[in-house]
Protein backbone atom coordinates (compact mmCIF):
# COMPACT_ATOMS: atom_id res chain seq x y z
CA UNK A 1 0.00 0.00 0.00
CA UNK A 2 1.27 3.49 -0.81
CA UNK A 3 0.08 6.88 0.33
CA UNK A 4 1.26 10.25 -0.88
CA UNK A 5 -1.63 12.43 0.26
CA UNK A 6 -2.30 14.37 3.42
CA UNK A 7 -5.14 16.53 4.71
CA UNK A 8 -6.85 17.86 7.80
CA UNK A 9 -7.48 15.67 10.83
CA UNK A 10 -11.22 15.99 10.28
CA UNK A 11 -10.82 14.36 6.84
CA UNK A 12 -9.79 11.03 8.39
CA UNK A 13 -12.26 8.19 7.69
CA UNK A 14 -12.33 7.54 11.46
CA UNK A 15 -13.43 10.05 14.10
CA UNK A 16 -10.85 11.23 16.63
CA UNK A 17 -11.64 12.08 20.24
CA UNK A 18 -12.38 15.78 20.77
CA UNK A 19 -9.60 16.13 23.35
CA UNK A 20 -7.08 14.72 20.85
CA UNK A 21 -8.25 17.17 18.17
CA UNK A 22 -8.00 20.00 20.67
CA UNK A 23 -4.43 19.00 21.60
CA UNK A 24 -3.45 18.80 17.92
CA UNK A 25 -4.76 22.32 17.45
CA UNK A 26 -2.86 23.60 20.51
CA UNK A 27 0.36 22.03 19.22
CA UNK A 28 -0.32 23.60 15.78
CA UNK A 29 -0.45 20.25 13.99
CA UNK A 30 -3.12 21.44 11.56
CA UNK A 31 -2.45 18.92 8.79
CA UNK A 32 -1.55 15.26 8.71
CA UNK A 33 1.61 13.94 7.12
CA UNK A 34 1.24 11.01 4.68
CA UNK A 35 2.38 8.40 7.22
CA UNK A 36 -0.20 9.68 9.73
CA UNK A 37 -3.11 9.64 7.27
CA UNK A 38 -2.12 6.11 6.18
CA UNK A 39 -1.51 4.49 9.59
CA UNK A 40 -4.01 6.02 12.02
CA UNK A 41 -7.21 4.67 10.39
CA UNK A 42 -5.71 1.18 10.02
CA UNK A 43 -4.55 1.05 13.62
CA UNK A 44 -7.94 2.26 14.85
CA UNK A 45 -9.66 -0.44 12.79
CA UNK A 46 -7.59 -3.08 14.60
CA UNK A 47 -5.09 -3.79 11.84
CA UNK A 48 -1.42 -4.62 12.34
CA UNK A 49 0.81 -2.14 10.51
CA UNK A 50 4.34 -2.33 9.07
CA UNK A 51 5.19 1.20 7.93
CA UNK A 52 8.24 2.38 6.02
CA UNK A 53 8.63 6.15 5.71
CA UNK A 54 11.51 8.58 5.29
CA UNK A 55 12.98 9.89 8.50
CA UNK A 56 11.29 13.04 9.79
CA UNK A 57 7.90 12.15 8.34
CA UNK A 58 5.88 12.32 11.59
CA UNK A 59 5.83 8.64 12.57
CA UNK A 60 5.47 9.37 16.31
CA UNK A 61 1.94 10.81 16.06
CA UNK A 62 1.05 7.94 13.70
CA UNK A 63 1.13 5.58 16.69
CA UNK A 64 0.62 7.91 19.72
CA UNK A 65 -2.90 8.90 18.58
CA UNK A 66 -4.10 5.32 17.84
CA UNK A 67 -2.69 4.12 21.20
CA UNK A 68 -4.86 6.60 23.10
CA UNK A 69 -7.91 5.93 20.91
CA UNK A 70 -7.64 2.15 21.34
CA UNK A 71 -7.22 2.42 25.11
CA UNK A 72 -10.28 4.71 25.31
CA UNK A 73 -12.38 2.12 23.46
CA UNK A 74 -11.58 -0.73 25.85
CA UNK A 75 -14.68 -2.36 27.35
CA UNK A 76 -12.95 -2.79 30.72
CA UNK A 77 -11.07 0.26 31.90
CA UNK A 78 -7.43 -0.29 32.75
CA UNK A 79 -6.51 -0.64 36.41
CA UNK A 80 -3.50 1.04 37.98
CA UNK A 81 -1.06 -1.87 37.42
CA UNK A 82 -2.37 -2.92 33.98
CA UNK A 83 -0.28 -2.04 30.92
CA UNK A 84 -2.41 -1.37 27.85
CA UNK A 85 0.27 -0.06 25.47
CA UNK A 86 3.99 -0.68 25.10
CA UNK A 87 6.37 1.34 22.90
CA UNK A 88 9.89 -0.06 22.43
CA UNK A 89 12.57 2.11 20.82
CA UNK A 90 16.37 1.74 20.45
CA UNK A 91 17.76 4.81 22.25
CA UNK A 92 16.93 6.61 25.47
CA UNK A 93 16.81 9.98 23.64
CA UNK A 94 14.12 8.72 21.29
CA UNK A 95 12.21 7.13 24.19
CA UNK A 96 12.33 10.44 26.08
CA UNK A 97 11.07 12.27 23.02
CA UNK A 98 8.13 9.86 22.53
CA UNK A 99 7.30 10.15 26.23
CA UNK A 100 7.13 13.95 25.93
CA UNK A 101 4.76 13.72 22.95
CA UNK A 102 2.60 11.15 24.76
CA UNK A 103 2.47 13.40 27.84
CA UNK A 104 1.10 16.29 25.74
CA UNK A 105 -1.89 14.16 24.77
CA UNK A 106 -2.69 12.18 27.92
CA UNK A 107 -2.75 15.29 30.16
CA UNK A 108 -6.40 15.57 29.04
CA UNK A 109 -6.97 11.93 29.96
CA UNK A 110 -6.20 11.67 33.70
CA UNK A 111 -7.35 8.04 33.70
CA UNK A 112 -4.11 7.07 31.92
CA UNK A 113 -0.61 6.99 33.40
CA UNK A 114 2.67 6.41 31.62
CA UNK A 115 6.20 5.44 32.67
CA UNK A 116 9.55 5.86 30.94
CA UNK A 117 11.97 2.93 31.36
CA UNK A 118 15.41 3.79 29.99
CA UNK A 119 19.10 3.37 30.84
CA UNK A 120 20.98 6.06 32.74
CA UNK A 121 18.55 5.92 35.67
CA UNK A 122 18.40 3.77 38.79
CA UNK A 123 16.35 0.61 38.02
CA UNK A 124 15.25 0.30 41.65
CA UNK A 125 13.72 3.79 41.41
CA UNK A 126 11.85 2.67 38.26
CA UNK A 127 10.53 -0.38 40.12
CA UNK A 128 9.33 1.74 43.06
CA UNK A 129 7.74 4.29 40.73
CA UNK A 130 5.85 1.56 38.87
CA UNK A 131 4.65 -0.05 42.11
CA UNK A 132 3.60 3.33 43.53
CA UNK A 133 1.96 4.99 40.49
CA UNK A 134 1.34 2.11 38.10
CA UNK A 135 1.51 2.60 34.33
CA UNK A 136 -1.02 2.02 31.55
CA UNK A 137 1.46 3.13 28.88
CA UNK A 138 5.10 2.02 28.99
CA UNK A 139 7.77 3.63 26.79
CA UNK A 140 11.09 1.82 27.04
CA UNK A 141 14.43 0.82 25.61
CA UNK A 142 14.89 -2.96 25.18
CA UNK A 143 17.65 -3.49 27.75
CA UNK A 144 15.89 -1.75 30.62
CA UNK A 145 12.52 -3.32 29.74
CA UNK A 146 14.00 -6.82 29.70
CA UNK A 147 15.60 -6.07 33.08
CA UNK A 148 12.24 -4.96 34.50
CA UNK A 149 10.61 -8.24 33.48
CA UNK A 150 13.23 -10.07 35.58
CA UNK A 151 12.76 -8.03 38.77
CA UNK A 152 10.19 -10.23 40.52
CA UNK A 153 12.46 -10.38 43.57
CA UNK A 154 12.05 -6.58 43.91
CA UNK A 155 8.28 -6.95 44.11
CA UNK A 156 7.48 -6.05 40.48
CA UNK A 157 5.50 -8.54 38.39
CA UNK A 158 5.62 -6.86 34.98
CA UNK A 159 4.78 -10.15 33.23
CA UNK A 160 1.34 -10.11 34.90
CA UNK A 161 0.86 -6.39 34.18
CA UNK A 162 1.30 -6.82 30.38
CA UNK A 163 -1.33 -9.57 30.12
CA UNK A 164 -3.81 -6.76 29.48
CA UNK A 165 -1.74 -5.35 26.58
CA UNK A 166 -3.70 -3.98 23.60
CA UNK A 167 -0.98 -2.29 21.53
CA UNK A 168 2.72 -2.94 20.92
CA UNK A 169 4.78 -0.47 18.87
CA UNK A 170 8.37 -1.09 17.77
CA UNK A 171 9.72 2.29 16.68
CA UNK A 172 12.86 2.48 14.51
CA UNK A 173 12.43 -1.28 14.29
CA UNK A 174 15.27 -1.74 11.80
CA UNK A 175 17.72 -0.12 14.18
CA UNK A 176 16.47 -2.19 17.10
CA UNK A 177 17.89 -5.14 15.20
CA UNK A 178 21.02 -3.28 13.96
CA UNK A 179 22.01 -2.50 17.54
CA UNK A 180 21.89 -6.15 18.58
CA UNK A 181 18.61 -6.11 20.50
CA UNK A 182 17.23 -9.20 18.75
CA UNK A 183 17.69 -11.46 21.80
CA UNK A 184 16.11 -8.87 24.12
CA UNK A 185 13.16 -8.41 21.73
CA UNK A 186 12.56 -12.14 21.59
CA UNK A 187 12.53 -12.28 25.39
CA UNK A 188 10.11 -9.33 25.60
CA UNK A 189 7.79 -10.74 22.92
CA UNK A 190 7.65 -13.99 24.90
CA UNK A 191 5.94 -12.16 27.79
CA UNK A 192 3.31 -10.41 25.64
CA UNK A 193 -0.15 -11.74 24.74
CA UNK A 194 -0.65 -12.87 21.13
CA UNK A 195 -4.02 -11.09 20.86
CA UNK A 196 -2.85 -7.48 20.41
CA UNK A 197 -2.34 -4.78 17.80
CA UNK A 198 1.25 -4.40 16.64
CA UNK A 199 2.93 -1.63 14.69
CA UNK A 200 6.44 -1.64 13.21
CA UNK A 201 7.78 1.75 12.13
CA UNK A 202 11.08 2.16 10.31
CA UNK A 203 12.86 4.23 7.69
CA UNK A 204 14.27 1.18 5.89
CA UNK A 205 13.22 -2.42 5.34
CA UNK A 206 15.79 -5.17 5.93
CA UNK A 207 15.76 -8.97 5.82
CA UNK A 208 16.02 -9.10 9.62
CA UNK A 209 13.04 -6.75 9.89
CA UNK A 210 11.06 -8.99 7.55
CA UNK A 211 11.63 -11.88 9.98
CA UNK A 212 10.32 -9.71 12.82
CA UNK A 213 7.25 -8.78 10.77
CA UNK A 214 6.47 -12.44 10.21
CA UNK A 215 7.06 -13.32 13.87
CA UNK A 216 5.22 -10.45 15.54
CA UNK A 217 2.43 -9.31 13.18
CA UNK A 218 -0.70 -11.12 12.02
CA UNK A 219 -1.56 -10.33 8.39
CA UNK A 220 -0.01 -6.86 8.55
CA UNK A 221 -0.90 -4.03 6.20
CA UNK A 222 2.36 -2.83 4.65
CA UNK A 223 2.68 0.89 4.11
CA UNK A 224 5.36 2.63 2.07
CA UNK A 225 5.05 6.38 2.29
CA UNK A 226 6.67 8.44 -0.45
CA UNK A 227 7.43 12.12 -0.60
CA UNK A 228 5.39 14.18 -3.05
CA UNK A 229 7.02 14.62 -6.41
CA UNK A 230 9.15 11.47 -6.16
CA UNK A 231 8.82 9.21 -9.18
CA UNK A 232 7.21 5.83 -8.68
CA UNK A 233 10.36 4.07 -9.87
CA UNK A 234 12.53 5.89 -7.35
CA UNK A 235 12.40 5.57 -3.59
CA UNK A 236 14.10 8.65 -2.20
CA UNK A 237 15.35 8.00 1.31
CA UNK A 238 15.94 11.60 2.40
CA UNK A 239 13.37 14.38 2.89
CA UNK A 240 12.56 16.27 -0.33
CA UNK A 241 13.26 19.66 1.31
CA UNK A 242 16.79 18.68 2.28
CA UNK A 243 19.72 20.34 0.49
CA UNK A 244 22.52 17.77 0.65
CA UNK A 245 26.12 18.93 0.07
CA UNK A 246 29.66 17.54 0.13
CA UNK A 247 33.10 19.13 0.24
CA UNK A 248 36.50 17.61 -0.56
CA UNK A 249 39.50 18.60 1.56
CA UNK A 250 42.79 17.25 2.89
CA UNK A 251 42.75 15.77 6.38
CA UNK A 252 44.65 18.69 7.97
CA UNK A 253 42.19 21.19 6.45
CA UNK A 254 38.99 19.49 7.68
CA UNK A 255 38.88 20.89 11.20
CA UNK A 256 39.86 24.37 10.04
CA UNK A 257 36.96 24.34 7.57
CA UNK A 258 34.55 23.02 10.18
CA UNK A 259 35.47 25.80 12.62
CA UNK A 260 35.16 28.46 9.88
CA UNK A 261 31.74 27.10 8.89
CA UNK A 262 30.43 27.01 12.47
CA UNK A 263 31.68 30.54 13.13
CA UNK A 264 29.70 31.72 10.10
CA UNK A 265 26.55 29.88 11.26
CA UNK A 266 26.78 30.56 15.00
CA UNK A 267 23.21 31.88 15.21
CA UNK A 268 21.81 28.58 13.89
CA UNK A 269 21.25 25.13 15.36
CA UNK A 270 23.84 22.64 14.10
CA UNK A 271 24.61 18.95 14.63
CA UNK A 272 28.19 17.74 14.05
CA UNK A 273 28.68 13.97 13.67
CA UNK A 274 31.97 12.21 14.43
CA UNK A 275 32.74 8.51 14.06
CA UNK A 276 33.74 7.74 17.67
CA UNK A 277 33.06 8.75 21.27
CA UNK A 278 36.73 9.73 21.72
CA UNK A 279 36.57 12.08 18.71
CA UNK A 280 33.46 13.73 20.17
CA UNK A 281 35.25 14.28 23.48
CA UNK A 282 38.38 15.72 21.82
CA UNK A 283 36.99 17.91 19.06
CA UNK A 284 33.99 18.93 21.17
CA UNK A 285 36.32 20.43 23.80
CA UNK A 286 38.26 22.20 21.04
CA UNK A 287 35.07 23.70 19.57
CA UNK A 288 34.03 25.00 22.99
CA UNK A 289 37.16 27.18 22.95
CA UNK A 290 37.37 28.04 19.24
CA UNK A 291 33.74 28.96 18.45
CA UNK A 292 33.04 31.87 20.78
CA UNK A 293 29.66 32.89 22.22
CA UNK A 294 27.98 29.64 21.16
CA UNK A 295 26.66 26.87 23.41
CA UNK A 296 28.45 23.60 22.57
CA UNK A 297 27.12 20.28 23.91
CA UNK A 298 28.72 16.85 23.48
CA UNK A 299 26.81 13.56 23.53
CA UNK A 300 27.83 9.96 22.82
CA UNK A 301 26.92 6.40 23.76
CA UNK A 302 29.46 5.99 26.56
CA UNK A 303 27.85 8.74 28.61
CA UNK A 304 25.70 7.05 31.23
CA UNK A 305 23.99 9.63 33.42
CA UNK A 306 24.47 12.94 31.60
CA UNK A 307 22.89 12.10 28.25
CA UNK A 308 19.24 12.72 29.14
CA UNK A 309 19.92 16.22 30.51
CA UNK A 310 22.25 17.22 27.64
CA UNK A 311 19.67 16.11 25.08
CA UNK A 312 16.88 18.02 26.81
CA UNK A 313 19.04 21.15 27.15
CA UNK A 314 20.04 21.17 23.48
CA UNK A 315 16.47 20.65 22.29
CA UNK A 316 15.45 23.76 24.23
CA UNK A 317 18.13 25.97 22.64
CA UNK A 318 17.35 28.43 19.84
CA UNK A 319 20.90 28.09 18.48
CA UNK A 320 23.96 26.05 19.36
CA UNK A 321 26.17 23.09 18.42
CA UNK A 322 25.66 19.44 19.34
CA UNK A 323 28.78 17.32 18.79
CA UNK A 324 27.70 13.68 18.66
CA UNK A 325 28.08 10.12 17.43
CA UNK A 326 25.45 8.02 15.66
CA UNK A 327 23.59 7.69 18.97
CA UNK A 328 21.78 10.81 17.69
CA UNK A 329 21.36 9.59 14.10
CA UNK A 330 17.98 7.87 14.27
CA UNK A 331 14.48 9.10 15.00
CA UNK A 332 15.56 11.98 17.24
CA UNK A 333 13.42 15.06 16.73
CA UNK A 334 15.35 18.21 17.64
CA UNK A 335 13.37 21.32 16.67
CA UNK A 336 14.74 23.72 14.05
CA UNK A 337 18.04 22.05 13.15
CA UNK A 338 19.55 24.14 10.33
CA UNK A 339 22.63 22.08 9.43
CA UNK A 340 23.74 18.48 9.86
CA UNK A 341 27.52 18.35 9.45
CA UNK A 342 29.14 14.95 8.96
CA UNK A 343 32.79 15.51 9.85
CA UNK A 344 33.39 11.76 9.48
CA UNK A 345 31.27 9.66 7.09
CA UNK A 346 29.39 7.00 9.09
CA UNK A 347 30.34 3.32 9.07
CA UNK A 348 27.22 2.42 7.05
CA UNK A 349 25.46 4.12 4.12
CA UNK A 350 22.05 3.83 5.79
CA UNK A 351 23.38 5.77 8.80
CA UNK A 352 24.35 8.57 6.39
CA UNK A 353 20.70 8.95 5.40
CA UNK A 354 19.49 8.86 9.00
CA UNK A 355 22.01 11.51 10.05
CA UNK A 356 20.75 13.83 7.29
CA UNK A 357 17.20 13.24 8.49
CA UNK A 358 17.81 15.18 11.72
CA UNK A 359 17.03 18.29 9.66
CA UNK A 360 14.30 19.08 7.06
CA UNK A 361 11.77 17.32 9.29
CA UNK A 362 7.99 17.31 8.76
CA UNK A 363 8.03 19.61 5.74
CA UNK A 364 10.69 22.06 6.94
CA UNK A 365 13.75 23.15 4.99
CA UNK A 366 17.15 21.79 6.04
CA UNK A 367 20.77 21.38 4.97
CA UNK A 368 23.44 18.71 5.33
CA UNK A 369 27.17 18.71 4.54
CA UNK A 370 29.67 15.84 4.58
CA UNK A 371 33.45 16.36 4.67
CA UNK A 372 35.34 13.89 2.47
CA UNK A 373 39.05 13.23 1.88
CA UNK A 374 40.24 13.29 -1.77
CA UNK A 375 40.48 9.48 -1.85
CA UNK A 376 36.84 9.23 -0.63
CA UNK A 377 35.21 11.25 -3.44
CA UNK A 378 33.72 8.14 -5.09
CA UNK A 379 31.48 7.87 -1.98
CA UNK A 380 29.30 10.59 -3.57
CA UNK A 381 28.40 8.33 -6.51
CA UNK A 382 28.00 5.37 -4.18
CA UNK A 383 25.40 7.24 -2.08
CA UNK A 384 23.54 8.38 -5.17
CA UNK A 385 23.21 4.80 -6.45
CA UNK A 386 23.07 2.77 -3.23
CA UNK A 387 20.93 5.08 -1.08
CA UNK A 388 19.13 7.16 -3.75
CA UNK A 389 20.75 10.13 -2.04
CA UNK A 390 22.20 12.67 -4.51
CA UNK A 391 24.70 15.23 -3.23
CA UNK A 392 25.84 18.54 -4.73
CA UNK A 393 29.26 20.09 -4.26
CA UNK A 394 29.43 22.87 -1.66
CA UNK A 395 30.90 26.23 -2.73
CA UNK A 396 34.28 26.85 -1.03
CA UNK A 397 33.99 27.80 2.65
CA UNK A 398 35.28 31.36 3.15
CA UNK A 399 37.58 32.83 5.82
CA UNK A 400 39.29 29.57 6.76
CA UNK A 401 42.14 30.06 9.24
CA UNK A 402 44.55 27.55 10.78
CA UNK A 403 43.29 26.81 14.30
CA UNK A 404 45.34 23.63 14.82
CA UNK A 405 48.18 25.46 16.64
CA UNK A 406 45.57 26.56 19.20
CA UNK A 407 44.46 22.93 19.63
CA UNK A 408 48.13 21.95 20.20
CA UNK A 409 48.41 24.71 22.80
CA UNK A 410 45.36 23.25 24.57
CA UNK A 411 47.10 19.84 24.71
CA UNK A 412 50.28 21.43 26.08
CA UNK A 413 48.29 23.29 28.74
CA UNK A 414 46.30 20.26 29.98
CA UNK A 415 47.29 16.61 29.89
CA UNK A 416 43.60 15.64 29.77
CA UNK A 417 43.36 17.28 26.34
CA UNK A 418 46.61 15.59 25.24
CA UNK A 419 45.19 12.20 26.30
CA UNK A 420 41.93 12.89 24.46
CA UNK A 421 43.79 13.65 21.24
CA UNK A 422 45.76 10.40 21.38
CA UNK A 423 42.62 8.35 22.09
CA UNK A 424 40.69 10.13 19.35
CA UNK A 425 43.37 9.40 16.74
CA UNK A 426 43.54 5.70 17.63
CA UNK A 427 39.74 5.31 17.73
CA UNK A 428 39.34 7.08 14.36
CA UNK A 429 41.79 4.70 12.65
CA UNK A 430 40.10 1.68 14.23
CA UNK A 431 36.65 2.89 13.13
CA UNK A 432 37.94 3.60 9.62
CA UNK A 433 39.18 0.01 9.35
CA UNK A 434 35.64 -1.25 10.13
CA UNK A 435 33.81 0.83 7.50
CA UNK A 436 31.34 -1.35 5.61
CA UNK A 437 32.28 0.35 2.32
CA UNK A 438 35.86 -0.90 2.49
CA UNK A 439 36.53 -0.46 -1.23
CA UNK A 440 36.37 3.33 -0.74
CA UNK A 441 37.45 3.69 2.90
CA UNK A 442 40.74 1.79 3.01
CA UNK A 443 43.09 2.14 5.96
CA UNK A 444 46.12 1.35 3.80
CA UNK A 445 45.35 4.45 1.71
CA UNK A 446 45.26 6.79 4.71
CA UNK A 447 47.95 9.48 4.83
CA UNK A 448 48.87 9.01 8.49
CA UNK A 449 51.14 12.06 8.55
CA UNK A 450 48.34 14.30 7.27
CA UNK A 451 45.92 12.64 9.68
CA UNK A 452 48.24 13.20 12.65
CA UNK A 453 48.48 16.89 11.70
CA UNK A 454 44.67 17.00 11.45
CA UNK A 455 44.42 15.76 15.05
CA UNK A 456 47.01 18.37 16.13
CA UNK A 457 49.03 15.60 17.81
CA UNK A 458 52.19 16.46 19.73
CA UNK A 459 53.55 12.98 19.03
CA UNK A 460 52.34 9.74 17.46
CA UNK A 461 50.66 7.09 19.63
CA UNK A 462 51.94 3.52 19.73
CA UNK A 463 49.53 1.39 17.69
CA UNK A 464 49.81 -1.63 15.33
CA UNK A 465 48.83 0.41 12.23
CA UNK A 466 51.92 2.62 12.67
CA UNK A 467 54.38 -0.14 13.52
CA UNK A 468 57.43 0.06 11.28
CA UNK A 469 56.19 3.21 9.52
CA UNK A 470 58.25 6.38 9.20
CA UNK A 471 56.20 9.54 8.68
CA UNK A 472 58.50 12.29 7.36
CA UNK A 473 55.42 14.47 6.77
CA UNK A 474 54.73 14.67 10.51
CA UNK A 475 57.10 16.48 12.86
CA UNK A 476 56.72 15.64 16.53
CA UNK A 477 56.92 18.63 18.87
CA UNK A 478 60.21 19.08 20.66
CA UNK A 479 58.69 18.60 24.09
CA UNK A 480 58.82 15.86 26.71
CA UNK A 481 55.13 14.92 26.89
CA UNK A 482 55.69 13.35 30.32
CA UNK A 483 56.10 16.89 31.67
CA UNK A 484 52.59 17.97 30.56
CA UNK A 485 50.47 18.36 33.68
CA UNK A 486 46.76 17.80 34.30
CA UNK A 487 44.85 20.95 35.14
CA UNK A 488 42.86 18.85 37.57
CA UNK A 489 45.09 18.89 40.67
CA UNK A 490 43.83 15.54 41.98
CA UNK A 491 44.55 13.77 38.67
CA UNK A 492 48.00 15.37 38.51
CA UNK A 493 48.76 14.24 42.05
CA UNK A 494 47.77 10.67 41.16
CA UNK A 495 49.90 10.78 37.99
CA UNK A 496 52.97 12.00 39.86
CA UNK A 497 52.52 9.28 42.46
CA UNK A 498 52.38 6.66 39.69
CA UNK A 499 55.50 8.08 37.99
CA UNK A 500 57.38 7.98 41.28
CA UNK A 501 56.41 4.30 41.75
CA UNK A 502 57.60 3.47 38.24
CA UNK A 503 60.99 5.14 38.84
CA UNK A 504 61.38 3.25 42.10
CA UNK A 505 60.73 -0.05 40.32
CA UNK A 506 63.29 0.80 37.64
CA UNK A 507 65.92 1.21 40.39
CA UNK A 508 65.04 -2.20 41.86
CA UNK A 509 67.29 -5.02 40.47
CA UNK A 510 64.33 -7.42 40.22
CA UNK A 511 61.19 -5.36 39.54
CA UNK A 512 58.10 -6.66 41.26
CA UNK A 513 55.89 -5.72 38.31
CA UNK A 514 58.13 -7.20 35.63
CA UNK A 515 55.22 -9.13 34.08
CA UNK A 516 52.44 -6.51 34.53
CA UNK A 517 51.96 -5.95 30.81
CA UNK A 518 50.73 -9.47 30.30
CA UNK A 519 49.81 -10.99 33.62
CA UNK A 520 47.94 -14.06 32.43
CA UNK A 521 50.78 -15.15 30.08
CA UNK A 522 53.48 -14.58 32.62
CA UNK A 523 51.56 -16.40 35.36
CA UNK A 524 51.02 -19.31 33.03
CA UNK A 525 54.70 -19.37 32.09
CA UNK A 526 55.79 -19.27 35.72
CA UNK A 527 53.50 -22.19 36.56
CA UNK A 528 54.94 -24.22 33.65
CA UNK A 529 58.50 -23.53 34.79
CA UNK A 530 57.62 -24.55 38.35
CA UNK A 531 56.05 -27.78 37.10
CA UNK A 532 59.13 -28.57 34.98
CA UNK A 533 61.50 -27.99 37.91
CA UNK A 534 59.37 -30.11 40.25
CA UNK A 535 59.19 -32.94 37.68
CA UNK A 536 62.97 -32.85 37.10
CA UNK A 537 63.64 -32.83 40.85
CA UNK A 538 61.21 -35.71 41.41
CA UNK A 539 62.86 -37.81 38.70
CA UNK A 540 66.30 -37.00 40.05
CA UNK A 541 65.22 -37.97 43.56
CA UNK A 542 63.78 -41.23 42.24
CA UNK A 543 67.11 -42.07 40.58
CA UNK A 544 65.99 -41.28 37.04
CA UNK A 545 68.51 -41.69 34.23
CA UNK A 546 67.55 -38.28 32.72
CA UNK A 547 70.86 -36.45 32.35
CA UNK A 548 71.74 -32.84 31.52
CA UNK A 549 72.00 -33.57 27.78
CA UNK A 550 68.44 -34.93 27.68
CA UNK A 551 67.18 -31.76 29.34
CA UNK A 552 69.02 -29.64 26.74
CA UNK A 553 67.48 -31.74 23.95
CA UNK A 554 63.99 -31.20 25.40
CA UNK A 555 64.52 -27.44 25.61
CA UNK A 556 65.77 -27.30 22.03
CA UNK A 557 62.73 -29.23 20.77
CA UNK A 558 60.52 -26.71 22.58
CA UNK A 559 62.32 -23.81 20.88
CA UNK A 560 61.83 -25.42 17.47
CA UNK A 561 58.13 -25.90 18.16
CA UNK A 562 57.77 -22.22 19.09
CA UNK A 563 59.49 -21.17 15.84
CA UNK A 564 57.14 -23.41 13.86
CA UNK A 565 54.07 -21.88 15.55
CA UNK A 566 55.32 -18.35 14.84
CA UNK A 567 55.86 -19.25 11.16
CA UNK A 568 59.63 -18.70 11.31
CA UNK A 569 60.30 -22.19 9.95
CA UNK A 570 58.30 -24.58 7.76
CA UNK A 571 57.05 -27.99 8.87
CA UNK A 572 59.70 -29.57 6.61
CA UNK A 573 62.49 -27.59 8.30
CA UNK A 574 61.02 -28.44 11.69
CA UNK A 575 61.14 -32.18 10.96
CA UNK A 576 64.64 -31.91 9.46
CA UNK A 577 66.10 -29.94 12.41
CA UNK A 578 64.31 -32.14 14.92
CA UNK A 579 65.77 -35.31 13.35
CA UNK A 580 69.28 -33.95 12.83
CA UNK A 581 69.30 -32.45 16.31
CA UNK A 582 68.49 -35.76 17.92
CA UNK A 583 71.36 -37.41 15.99
CA UNK A 584 73.91 -34.73 16.97
CA UNK A 585 75.77 -35.00 20.22
CA UNK A 586 77.14 -31.47 20.40
CA UNK A 587 73.86 -29.46 20.08
CA UNK A 588 73.92 -25.74 19.25
CA UNK A 589 71.26 -23.47 20.87
CA UNK A 590 68.98 -20.95 19.16
CA UNK A 591 69.88 -17.31 19.58
CA UNK A 592 68.33 -15.39 22.47
CA UNK A 593 66.08 -13.30 20.21
CA UNK A 594 64.45 -16.36 18.64
CA UNK A 595 63.62 -18.08 21.91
Amino acid sequence: MENTTDGTWESLPVKLNDNILETLEELKFTHMTPVQSACIPLFMRNKDVAAEAVTGSGKTLAFVIPIIELLLKREEKLKKMQVGALVVTPTRELALQISEVMAQFIRKFPEFTQILLIGGTNPIEDVEKFKDQGANIVIATPGRLEDMFRRKSDGLDLASSVKSLDVLVLDEADRLLDMGFEASLNTILGYLPKQRRTGLFSATQTQELEKLVRAGLRNPVRITVKEKGVAATSIQKTPSRLSNYYTICRAEDKFNKLVAFLRQHKHEKNLVFFSTCACVEYYGRALETLVKKVTVHCIHGKMKTKRNKIFADFRALKSGILVCTDVMARGIDIPDVNWVLQYDPPSSASAFVHRCGRTARIGNQGNALVFLLPMEESYVNFLSINQKCPLQRMPPIADVVDVLPKVKAMSLADRAMFDRGMRAFVSYVQAYAKHECSLIFRVKDLDFASLARAFALLRLPKMPELKGKTLPGFAEMNVDTDTIRYKDKHREKQRRKMLAEQKEEERTPFPKRHFDKNKSWSKQKTKKERRKKKAAKRKHDEGSDVDEEDVKELLNDTRLLKKLKKGKISEEDFEKQLTSGHKTEGRSHDSEEDV
